[in-house]
């Protein structure tokens, strides 16, 4: 077939096009990273080597593939193993380099600060030089001395590769090949003290990452010695794939060099992303569709609406324009607005060929399987000391049975509960506190109970069964027997029965201690890690200390497997308890009048106690609001009263909580001024709003940020029910948005597990192992990796972006769905 003049010009244009692309090196942008069309190296700006986040890092083509190059002292480090002290980073635009220089100690982390961190007796100052070098990068490691003699072999440059999206992918280092497995598989090795490592795959100077898949291909030769390719899943089942040179004896200047190629695709643009509610929206609601695009992609095209057909097919629902709304992080965003559509049914939004996943347009659109799965699935997971069983599934067997033993004083646990010089109660270091093994949530995965996410569970349920008189009944919960069934109704509501579990375990330490706990949890870290059920945690006897070795109730060593049971002063903490229990004795009255009594008498005696109160003000407010709700008690009125000036200096904290007083109050000056106070907060809301494309402010630090802005969303609520005219619902219902898919980045999931069209399925829960979910679990959701990059990966372990949690997470959740169900079918019904 002849080839026109002008199809020659034109393949000529865009071979030419091809060419300059595949020559194009990295370059230096204003925000500090190596780019070039499909490939950008960041290089130390995030702070979470721990997380799998920081040190040098590659995004290949939308998708981070490698991070944490730095020196490390083991082969696959896990999340307790000891990270550099970062001390400066010094960026030469010109030059194109970027120098970092580090350390070994970090005293700040040396068995100190939430999750404490042991550093061996080892000085090591060190610089890490990243300079471009034509398609790809350099990375040059010098130290300032030689290492002693005793580490050789024991420090290398490690860097980290993602490992789900190469699974099945191939590898060649040396002259060995293989194939990326999706388990750890042996053999592993022993080093010189006998601690167990990961043998390596391959041993050699030139690897090639996956060479068959251009999107992928990434080539790492090293310069001054051997590489290593390592299973870090050996070791840690939360490990990546590690590309680890040791430091050779004397060396300094030039310690480890490395010449990386990360493959990129000439001209690659990242695709467009459509991002919607995975559950879809009420017809009064606003209803806006995101187009995130490649912040080089300078197309203006169009979105478009499409209903599903009765009959089968999509047709499109003319009329609608797409907006462009602006730049934020990486992206550009165009916006489709179909506020106007209330026409019910199912729609999907289509941009350049790209569709969202299907939703609704519905007036009972958030009644149903929105909330329902917190309800019926994650509270009965979480619940401790309970067996669990749904239909022919045990989620877990009876946990816990053996609570709890008194802390050991003056200690630092690896999870961050700290105990001082004193019990502060009757009890001695190791001797069992009665009343703890019943009640309670599992935290995530890990199994503990901090007094604040006990009590913020116990208020959200009881706020949401007062703010929505919800009697829904799936689940029968046994206290006695100590099973739970779900899919079972027992004829009493869910929430109330869940009210009763969290205050059990908060009213049990109360009882026992005279005080609140501050935690509770295992004593060793291989409880602490193990997954699957938590039944096999321990072996639910209490550990007598009359018995001999042999015959005592513990591990199979002999010691004790009980888990500990921490206390401390802290005022916030306290609070919190005393907000939950006031709140108890409301709501319980009814239903459990004896426990009802007894929730509000602790609550009324923990208030009275002298504690320094100076940084707690604004829960000692909400404390105070809820003791003033359940007693109606003229001291708690007054005490209001004279906290006004605070209260509306510092009402962005308090508002939500003392407006629901202000009318039991009955004080017109107060009102007045809270009044005044909430208008000036609410527009710094809505300046806020517009930030972002999303209508929420999104600036995580670690976590994704979605517990907070839903946090933020119930608070609103509150503020709207109690200043309607002043607090709009617009802010609540952005947050849920967010939390069902309206949020930046690739992956478009809700946060809420099993909820919507596409939800997180694979997250961070105590069945997380099995790569697995409980539904209703609501992750913490799109992280940011510094400084522009919004991720949240299909990984089970990266906590900062998958973890479920108690004390608002999914409680939250639950609040909002609610609270969008009650506010839209009012704004419907009031048109």
């Amino acid at each position: 077939m002849p080839v026109s003049a002008k199809t020659l010009v034109c393949l000529s244009a865009l071979c030419l096009a091809a060419l300059s692309a595949v020559g194009q090196p990295l370059r230096l942008n204003a925000l500090e990273y190596f780019e070039r069309p499909g490939v950008n190296v960041m290089a130390f700006q995030d702070i979470y080597p721990e997380g799998h986040q920081g040190g040098v890092s590659i995004i290949q083509h939308g998708v981070r593939v490698a991070t944490n190059g730095d020196l490390r002292l083991e082969p696959t480090p896990g999340q307790w193993q000891p990270v550099p002290l970062q001390h400066a980073r010094v960026v030469d635009q010109a030059a194109g380099v970027i120098t970092t220089r580090l350390s070994y100690p970090d005293s700040s982390r040396h068995l100190k600060g939430f999750n404490p961190m042991f550093y061996p007796d080892l000085y090591l100052s060190y610089q890490v030089r990243v300079a471009a070098d034509g398609e790809g990068f350099r990375i040059v490691v010098d130290l300032d001395r030689p290492l002693p003699a005793e580490w050789v072999g024991k420090v290398g440059f490690n860097l980290e590769l993602y490992p789900t999206d190469l699974f099945g992918k191939s590898w060649r280092l040396g002259e060995a090949w293989g194939i990326f497995p999706r388990q750890a598989n042996g053999p592993v090795t022993r080093d010189a003290e006998g601690v167990m490592q990961a043998a390596p795959l391959a041993v050699g100077r030139r690897l090639m990452v996956a060479p068959e898949t251009d999107l992928q291909r990434l080539e790492i030769e090293s310069l001054t010695g051997d590489l290593m390719l390592l299973d870090g899943r050996h070791k840690h089942n939360n490990g990546w794939f590690v590309v680890r040179s040791l430091v050779g004896a004397g060396a300094t200047r030039g310690a480890v060099e490395w010449r990386v190629r990360p493959h990129a695709a000439p001209g690659w643009k990242a695709a467009p992303v459509v991002h919607v509610s995975q559950v879809g929206y009420h017809p009064a609601q606003e209803k806006i569709a995101h187009i995130e695009l490649d912040a080089a992609d300078e197309a203006d095209g169009a979105a478009r609406l499409l209903r599903v057909s009765e009959t089968g097919g999509l047709e499109e629902v003319g009329g609608l324009q797409t907006t462009e709304w602006g730049r934020f992080l990486r992206y550009r965003y165009r916006r489709l607005d179909f506020s106007a559509v209330r026409r019910p049914g199912m729609y999907v939004v289509e941009y350049e060929g790209r569709r969202s996943e299907p939703f609704r347009i519905a007036d009972d659109v958030f009644a149903h399987a929105v909330w329902q799965p917190v309800v019926d699935y994650f509270y009965p997971a979480q619940m401790c000391h309970m067996r669990i069983i749904e239909q022919y599934r045990v989620w877990h067997g009876a946990c816990h049975l053996d609570d709890a033993r008194m802390a050991p004083t003056g200690i630092n646990h690896f999870d961050g509960y700290l105990q001082g010089p004193s019990t502060l109660t009757r009890f001695r270091p190791g001797e069992r506190v009665p009343g703890l093994n019943r009640g309670g949530w599992h935290d995530a995965g890990d199994d503990d109970f901090r007094i604040e996410s006990q009590a913020a569970e116990v208020h959200l349920l009881a706020a949401a069964y007062e703010a929505f008189a919800n009697d829904y009944d799936n689940t029968t919960i046994r206290q006695d027997s100590g099973v739970v069934r779900i899919h079972q109704p027992d004829g009493k509501p869910d929430f109330l029965q869940q009210i009763e579990h969290g205050v059990l375990t908060i009213l049990g330490g109360y009882e026992s201690l005279g005080r609140l706990y501050r935690g509770i949890i295992v004593p060793t870290l291989d409880q602490y890690v193990l997954l699957g059920d938590v039944a096999n945690v321990t072996d639910n006897l209490a550990y007598d200390p009359r018995l001999g070795p042999t015959e005592r109730a513990g591990s199979a060593s002999g010691l004790p497997d009980d888990r500990w049971v921490f206390t401390e002063e802290h005022a916030g903490h306290e609070y919190e308890g005393i907000m939950a229990l006031a709140i108890a004795g409301r709501v319980l009255r009814a239903y459990d009048p004896d426990l009802a009594r007894r929730s509000l008498a602790a609550a009324e005696a923990l208030y009275a106690m002298p504690r320094d109160t100076a940084r707690a003000f604004d829960g000692r407010i909400a404390a105070l609001t809820e003791l003033y709700l359940t007693t109606r008690a003229p001291r708690y009125r007054q005490a209001l009263l004279e906290a006004g000036p605070r209260i509306t200096a510092r009402i962005g904290q308090t508002g939500w909580a003392v407006g629901r007083a202000l009318p039991l109050l009955d004080d017109a000056a107060l009102t007045a001024a809270v009044r005044e106070a909430v208008a000036r907060h609410f527009a710094g809301v809505e300046e806020a709003q517009r930030k972002t494309p999303f209508g929420v402010p999104y600036e995580p630090v670690i976590w994704g940020a979605g517990w907070g802005i839903q946090r933020f969303g119930v608070e609103q609520y509150f503020l709207h029910r109690a200043f309607p005219d002043l607090v709009s619902t617009r802010y609540l219902l952005n947050a849920l948005n967010f939390v069902l898919g309206a949020h930046p980045g690739e992956n478009t999931a809700s946060f809420a597990s099993g909820v919507g069209a596409r939800s997180m399925t694979t997250a961070y829960g105590f069945n997380r192992a099995d790569w697995s979910y409980i539904p209703g679990g609501v992750v913490s959701g799109t992280a940011l990796i510094r400084p522009d990059f919004a991720e949240m990966k299909n990984f089970p372990y990266l906590w900062q972006q998958a973890e479920y949690v108690m004390g608002g997470g999914s409680g939250n959740y639950l609040f909002l769905a609610l609270a969008a169900d009650q506010v839209l079918r009012e704004q419907a019904a009031a048109k």
